[in-house]
């Protein structure tokens, strides 16, 4: 494990602070001693591993405060610490612990100060009872593309409750979480800036889990679909406030700038942690295949005395660590409020994530059968890396967006 960019404020190092270090360590042992032992068994049974979840709750690693405090971490490298160590033990598993996150950072992002302290200490329950939240925004006609979104909101003023009808597919714990934060329509002619972002309660009638997904990879994570039906749900439940919403979406009818949309700003903040997750996958991968190739013996010798394998794990640890830098500097500037004018945020998710597809399928090479085999783990790791190219904006999407913003040409 390498150290990388440090305290970040006032000025710039490369040296972690001991708080993070200490955070490092302890994420890394429950990877090492809980997460590892557990995910090849939770991988083939493709289900929620509620066990690692409730010791994970019960040392302090699943719970509000955890995420609180690293993501609050003045660094900016908090959560990226912890989550390559959590990634580095098993992504399937891993996402189990951090995937309530991402409804939590949109709830931060969008919602009041009361919303935030009534609903995200809710996603994340106490050590006797642990729950999960669930963030809801593709649709099966809208992924990348969130102005295609059809899930409608509709108010009905005389209850002051608003109504959601629609499907959401992809879901982190769809259907199972306690609370999903929703993204819908409110004025859909108006594309993106006519959205809103709502609090679905636990137990709300209307609100049913549709189809789960059998994966290729990440299977220890559950993924549905969410399909809402004639779901009610309090004014108060409108992330931000319906005042801000109508001033909001005045400004959009006028042809003014509207404001940053729910989901892109939810992904926008959480494309560093994706990073990371890859990251933590990349890097076990390489430390799995680099240690095989300094025992494994052919011709006398072991295989990575070979040029060709000891210049493909040079590659590995250089393009790793360059994908970690990456993703610390996007971190940072999140944290320490930096424009991402060279859409920093995006490179750090597509650098990393690609790498990550890149070292996995390079390990298996470098075990050659073994590699291919469910026997050893870089398979797994193979498979559950595709997952960073894909979710939370597909690399092509990122490249749009960094291609957008390097030429300084308008959104068509």
């Amino acid at each position: 494990m390498s150290d990388t960019p440090g305290d970040g404020v006032p000025g710039f190092g490369f040296e972690l602070s001991q708080d993070l270090r200490d955070v490092r360590d302890w994420a890394h042992g429950f990877a090492r001693d809980v997460i590892r032992p557990a995910a090849a068994e939770w991988d083939e049974r493709e289900e929620t591993p509620w066990p690692v979840l409730r010791e994970a709750a019960a040392i302090g690693l699943y719970s509000l405060d955890f995420f609180a405090n690293q993501w609050l971490e003045p660094t900016g490298v908090g959560i990226p610490v912890a989550f390559e160590e959590l990634y580095w033990g098993d992504p399937g598993i891993a996402l189990s612990l951090t995937g309530t996150g991402l409804a939590a950072v949109a709830v931060a992002g969008n919602g009041t100060q009361d919303q935030l302290y009534e609903w995200v200490p809710q996603m994340f329950g106490t050590p006797d009872d642990v729950r999960l939240g669930a963030f809801c925004s593709s649709e099966p006609d809208a992924g990348s593309d969130v102005a295609a979104i059809r899930t409608r909101a509709v108010y009905d003023e005389a209850a002051d409750e608003w109504v959601l009808n629609g499907t959401k597919t992809w879901v982190t714990n769809g259907g199972i979480a306690d609370v999903h934060v929703v993204v819908a329509a409110v004025e859909p002619e108006l594309g993106a800036r006519g959205q809103a972002t709502f609090i679905v309660p636990p137990r709300t009638p209307g609100l049913a889990q549709g189809q789960k997904f059998a994966k290729h990879g990440i299977r220890a994570s559950h993924t549905a679909e969410v399909v809402l039906t004639g779901v009610r749900v309090p004014g108060a439940c409108l992330l931000g406030g319906k005042e801000k919403l109508d001033e909001r979406l005045a400004r959009a009818r006028e042809g003014r700038r509207s404001g940053g949309q729910a989901a892109m700003k939810t992904f926008e903040a959480s494309r560093p942690s994706v990073g990371a997750m890859a990251v933590g996958c990349a890097r076990a991968a390489f430390e799995y295949a680099r240690d095989y190739a300094a025992q494994r013996e052919q011709f006398g010798r072991p295989i990575g005395d070979n040029q060709a394998v000891a210049f493909l794990l040079a590659d590995m640890a250089t393009r790793i660590d360059a994908a970690r830098l990456l993703v610390w500097r996007a971190g940072w500037m999140a944290r320490n409020d930096k424009d991402f004018a060279q859409a920093e945020g995006s490179m750090s998710k597509l650098f990393a994530s690609e790498t990550a597809t890149w070292v996995t399928q390079n390990a298996i090479r470098i075990l050659g059968g073994n590699g291919y085999t469910r026997e050893f783990p870089v398979e797994r790791w193979h498979r559950d890396a595709t997952i960073f190219t894909i979710f939370e904006g597909a690399s092509e999407i990122q490249r749009l967006i960094i291609g957008r913003a390097v030429t300084g040409l308008p959104v068509r």
